[in-house]
């Protein structure tokens, strides 16, 4: 298999499933996992700490494998996930420096919100040329005239 029908072949694959969604979820958690386990001076122990620091953000990294390997089921990973990445808040370094707990917020909300089975949608400018044609081939099937006819070419 070539680089070009590979690419292909996960554009279609990315295209039928909240791609991006799932994917920001997924960097969200692991996100948040890191700085958990980061040997820095600068982690806030904030909160809970133990198994439910440990615990929500692999949820998190869990649901947002889910959400790509399983669209179908995405509203109830979508709304578990919003309530992970809210609850690290308390329990993980405050969300992971609140980056994790945005990319979560995000990504869950992203997955929410997509549409399966939606046209693509068009630019204006491919809009306007259609309706132009459209305009132009109803003008010549009522036996009208073509508003460049006559002009030299």
């Amino acid at each position: 298999m070539t680089f070009t029908q590979w690419r292909d072949r996960f554009r279609g694959w990315r295209g039928q499933r909240p791609f991006a969604g799932g994917v920001l979820l997924a960097l969200g958690g692991a996100e948040i996992l890191v700085t958990m386990k980061a040997p820095l001076p600068v982690i806030l122990h904030v909160g809970m700490q133990g198994l439910a620091g440990y615990l929500l953000p692999t949820l998190m990294v869990v649901c947002g494998l889910l959400i790509l390997f399983n669209p179908t089921q995405r509203l109830f990973y979508s709304i578990i996930s919003i309530m992970l990445s809210l609850g690290t808040w308390l329990t993980s370094n405050i969300g992971g420096f609140v980056v994790g707990l945005l990319m979560g917020a995000v990504g869950s909300s992203l997955a929410f919100g997509w549409v399966p089975d939606q046209e693509p949608r068009q630019s204006r400018r491919r809009r306007r040329t259609e309706k132009q044609t459209r305009r132009t081939i109803e003008t010549v099937h009522k036996g009208g005239h073509l508003p460049e006819a006559g002009k030299p070419a």
